[in-house]
């Protein structure tokens, strides 16, 4: 019998970890293409708008940009240009791709640490949305926590990278 972490009770923690952050951006972009078509169908027929659309928005683009962001780091599904692969053997870029995740990684850092400042200056004032009156901390904090999640991602791939390999099911900088 071949054993295989996620076979065991901590790869399938693990397995729902890394999905809930997709169910929540999914999640926000339903509500946030549901409010969009109501906000046009009030608009048009009744001349009566959401007020609060545009607070909402920008908490659901931040909901579905920030929970995304961890998984897309941990598959290595960034955007690259790859103008110079050609130039790289393969030890070489796989060398390249971990600096690259461990940089990446602690520049994250610097801006998760300033949100979460942020974050906590909005709780001690009380700062509020406009319409809903929604805390700001509540995304402020969740911006901050997700950044130093990808931040921790990033600089674990990069090692991963560095001291094993690419790991399984690594697309990036294949030719098709």
């Amino acid at each position: 019998m071949t054993y295989r972490f996620r076979d065991t009770i901590w790869g399938r923690i693990g397995h729902w970890l890394v999905r809930l952050p997709s169910w929540l951006g999914a999640f926000a972009l339903f509500c946030l293409m549901v409010m969009t078509f109501s906000d046009v169908v009030l608009r048009s027929v009744l001349n009566d708008p959401i007020e609060s659309a545009t607070e909402l928005t920008r908490i659901f683009m931040g909901i579905v940009v920030f929970a995304s962001l961890p998984l897309v780091s941990v598959r290595g599904e960034h955007i690259v240009v790859d103008l110079f692969d050609g130039f790289f053997s393969k030890g070489a870029a796989r060398i390249r791709d971990g600096f690259v995740n461990l940089i990446g990684g602690g520049l994250l850092i610097w801006p998760g640490i300033k949100v979460y400042g942020l974050a906590m200056r909005a709780l001690n004032y009380g700062d509020v949305t406009e319409y809903l009156e929604i805390p700001q901390f509540y995304m402020s904090m969740f911006i901050a926590v997700f950044t130093l999640l990808t931040a921790a991602v990033m600089i674990s791939r990069g090692l991963y990278i560095l001291l094993i390999g690419q790991p399984t099911g690594h697309t990036d900088h294949q030719v098709t």
